[in-house]
């Protein structure tokens, strides 16, 4: 029978560290939480090899006498939470006291630290969660953290981190949302002896966001109306839905300057668009939330992300009003509109009126060399054209019924079949060098993302480089895109890659070739009068009953259907 005994200091720290401590940016969070809870109206940030040989985080807070930096060191050490009474009103971003030694079980750490009060301070250094020197020391008021060889005592954990690059965007990623969450801090980014970001202390939140989020982006930021009530507070930012994504990652919520994560607020969001999103996309919001302690539970996760709310509809129904405020159209003063005229434009049209353009406006630009496939193994079924719709389906008669055909959702299949297919010379595609490169700014990790599949990009066409900043230059493009969608085209590839989960090269070339098939039959928008030719290639793929996004190419409706719908 195994005994029961009590786990040393050091191991029970390494545990925790397990919890607290997932990668260099939870080591980054902790300890820039602790600067801003010391008052700190600066914080350096430094890094080298992704974090992983060295963070130093140094901030001109309150600072620590000996005893105090002694003692912070130790497990559930802490200065901000005296009572249980406390835990229900917790007004800092640390409170447990197990973020430092948890850092210092798995690192090699050295803590100095000086209170304004005093002249001498101190220097600490610990390695492996073992306190191997306490010293005085001469340094300015504050305390500076620093981490080396994170993981070195325990190499299971330090296999399992990512390239130097990745880990360096999450950093960077963790520290916008922190320079967003206190705008009255000075914060500073050094990574590997070079300067990536500085934000002044003065920079409203406004001016925050649309550093971040670049020029063009920037300009199109709707304010939210300040709404109040019911112990809580909501204010912030949103992109109209255009920008709307799949997954969360653009959304930024803080509250009681705590970044947070929280599917009610992400509710609340999608219902103040009222119906305006496509399903499953989310919109980019920027939210500052202050609510009263009580009201929030900020205890329920180790690394303080995930929060309980005790009136969760309080909250989502503020930040859905905030958000229809916002987005509902402007009254001028002293303009009654006639009621026929409120009556039209209150009713969304849900098909847009197509514009009839000259046969001379209208410009084929296809992306490779349509060629005639190979006749397949598998001929196509025998159909016969029996009219179109709308001049954008074609009518087909099979021997079981009514086929409708989609040309440009064939067209998506084909093109994405032969991308992905054997490197042909016929089918590489056209590059159109920028004379003016675009440079966009989806952020550190969408950045490194974008990075990681340089080559593939540039297989299809693109030029990419490292801007700096969560920034990337473009120098080229397919010359069927156009640089106009560019941007749009490679966030959605981003977004691909990020819920895939994966650093798969093929997987990166399977997303860029879905979008650009897609964008490519949006361009050449191929008619039913072409549904012969189409037809035929679209037999020879692999997958000819779907587009690469999964839409239908064809559907039947069978005899027996259409004599059961009509009665006969």
């Amino acid at each position: 029978m195994p005994s029961i005994r009590i786990l040393p200091d050091i191991l029970a720290s390494q545990v925790a560290a397990g919890e607290v401590v997932e990668r260099p940016a939870s080591v980054i969070k902790e300890l820039v939480e602790n600067s801003l809870d010391a008052g700190a109206g600066e914080v350096l940030v430094e890094i080298r090899k992704g974090g992983v040989a060295l963070m130093r985080v140094t901030d001109d807070g309150c600072g620590m006498a000996k005893e105090d930096a002694l003692l912070c060191l130790e497990r559930h050490a802490t200065s901000k939470l005296t009572d249980e009474a406390g835990l229900h009103q917790v007004r800092t971003l640390g409170f447990r006291g197990e973020a430092v030694p948890s850092i210092a079980s798995v690192s090699r750490f050295r803590l100095v630290t000086r209170p304004a009060s005093e002249i001498a301070g101190t220097e600490i250094r610990v390695e492996g969660g073992a306190v191997r020197d306490v010293r005085d020391a001469g340094c300015a008021p504050g305390s500076s953290f620093e981490v080396r060889d994170l993981f070195f005592n325990v190499p299971a954990r330090r296999k399992f981190l990512r390239t130097e690059t990745t880990e360096s965007a999450h950093i960077e990623h963790q520290l916008r949302l922190h320079a967003l969450a206190a705008d009255g801090v000075r914060f500073r980014f050094r990574k590997d002896e070079r300067d990536v970001f500085e934000m002044a202390a003065g920079m409203s939140r406004q001016d925050r966001v649309r550093w971040m989020l670049g020029t063009e982006l920037g300009k199109q930021l709707v304010p939210l109306p300040e709404v109040e009530g019911r112990g809580l507070k909501v204010s912030g930012f949103v992109l109209p839905s255009l920008h709307a994504r799949k997954g969360r990652r653009h959304q930024c919520v803080f509250l009681n300057g705590r970044p947070v994560e929280d599917a009610v607020i992400s509710r609340g969001l999608v219902e103040g668009f009222r119906g305006g999103l496509p399903d499953g996309l989310h919109p980019a919001a920027w939210l500052w939330i202050e609510m009263d302690p009580q009201l929030v539970d900020v205890n329920v996760h180790p690394a303080k992300r995930e929060i309980r709310l005790h009136r969760p509809h309080d909250l989502r129904e503020a930040v859905a009003e905030a958000v229809r405020e916002s987005l509902a159209p402007p009254v001028r003063q002293g303009v009654t509109p006639r009621p026929s005229a409120v009556a039209v434009s209150s009713i969304p049209s849900p098909v847009p009126a197509a514009r009839s353009l000259p046969p001379v406006a209208i410009e084929r630009v296809l992306p490779l060399e349509v060629s005639e496939a190979p006749e397949p193994e598998n001929p196509a079924p025998s159909f016969r054209m029996i009219g179109e719709l709308l001049g954008r389906y074609a009518l087909l008669e099979s021997e079981d019924g009514l086929v409708i055909f989609d040309p440009r959702a064939a067209r998506e299949r084909i093109l994405y079949e032969r991308w992905l297919g054997p490197v042909d010379a016929s089918q590489s595609l056209e590059t159109q060098t920028l004379l003016v490169p675009r440079v966009m700014e989806p952020g550190p990790r969408e950045a490194e993302l974008l990075l990681r599949h340089k080559e593939v990009f540039e297989e299809a066409g693109f030029e990419l480089e490292d801007f700096g900043g969560g920034s990337i230059r473009i120098g080229s493009v397919p010359a069927f895109l156009g640089a106009d969608h560019v941007e749009q085209l490679l966030l959605k590839v981003v977004e691909d890659l990020a819920d895939g989960g994966t650093a798969s090269s093929r997987f990166a070339l399977e997303s860029l070739a879905k979008v650009l098939a897609r964008q490519a039959a949006i361009r050449e928008n191929p008619g039913p009068t072409e549904s012969r030719a189409l037809l035929r290639q679209l037999f020879a793929c692999e997958l000819p009953y779907c587009a690469a996004d999964g839409r239908p190419t064809l559907t039947e409706i069978s005899l027996s259907e259409l004599e059961r719908r009509f009665g006969a």
